[in-house]
């Protein structure tokens, strides 16, 4: 299945959905096995982290997913102070179910991250069918930040079938984060059930891009068929929890055989 005929272009950069933002085909997640203030890259140590995400920068993954659950906001902000925030596109998460500690996650992530703005923030680890209704002060709270600019986009992190699919369609949601693989490991559903709700996404203008590429390193035996997967399917972007400078400079060359310009 190919979905749209947009990102078949062999650009590395693409942008992402309706919304302004043009991103690498790949991010480097900070979240592997995390959660709790604490993942696989923060593990490494503070200065070892910062250094994985500025090989990956210099790599042209340009494109950093964190949140607050990984701990990792520290790490993007030593990485800012040596680069040109402009050149950068963070996203983050939070966990908030109220207005209040939506406002002031916002505030609080702007400063851990010491920027003006966050180019998106994602409501984390989505699994209700009805999170449109039960999670409404938080997206009021994301809309107003989006107003004053504090927020580029805004949008959901998917661990269910059933949310995603009322992400696909739902108005507010310029972004979309959604687990996707050859093997349906760690996924929502099967391969063959997730990509018609991603080509509905894609066709009403949603940035979406995949996680779970390579299974959480279930898949990692052949992570070129993982990516080619995710790619050929029609999926514009892509984000992986690397852990090295080999798995960075691996999956690059991998992603850029299949968008090779620059």
């Amino acid at each position: 299945m190919t979905i749209g005929s947009e990102v078949q272009t062999k650009s590395w950069w693409v942008q992402l959905g309706n919304t302004n933002l043009v991103v690498p085909r790949l991010s480097i997640g900070t979240g592997t096995y995390g959660w709790g203030g604490s993942s696989a890259q923060t593990r490494l140590g503070f200065r070892e982290c910062v250094r994985l995400l500025m090989t990956a920068y210099e790599h042209g993954i340009t494109w950093i997913d964190s949140a607050d659950q990984y701990g990792s906001h520290p790490h993007v902000r030593e990485l800012l102070k040596s680069l040109d925030r402009e050149k950068v596109v963070i996203t983050t998460k939070l966990t908030a179910r109220s207005k209040e500690q939506a406002r002031q996650d916002i505030q609080r992530f702007l400063k851990e991250l010491d920027t003006d703005y966050i180019d998106i923030v994602l409501m984390h680890c989505l699994v209700d069918a009805n999170w449109a209704v039960t999670m409404r002060p938080v997206m009021d709270a994301l809309s107003e930040a989006k107003e004053r600019g504090h927020v580029k986009a805004v949008g959901v992190s998917c661990h269910s079938l059933s949310a995603l699919k009322a992400a696909a369609t739902h108005p507010w949601v310029d972004v979309i984060l959604a687990r996707l693989n050859y093997d349906g490991m760690h996924m929502d559903g099967r391969p063959n059930e997730v990509l018609p709700v991603l080509e509905t996404a894609i066709h009403n203008g949603k940035g979406v891009y995949a996680m779970k590429v390579i299974g959480q390193g279930g898949l990692g035996r052949d992570p070129e068929r993982a990516i080619r997967f995710v790619f050929e399917s029609g999926i514009p972007a892509a984000t992986i929890g690397m852990v090295s400078e080999a798995e960075v400079k691996q999956n690059v060359a991998i992603a850029r055989r299949l968008f090779p310009e620059t």
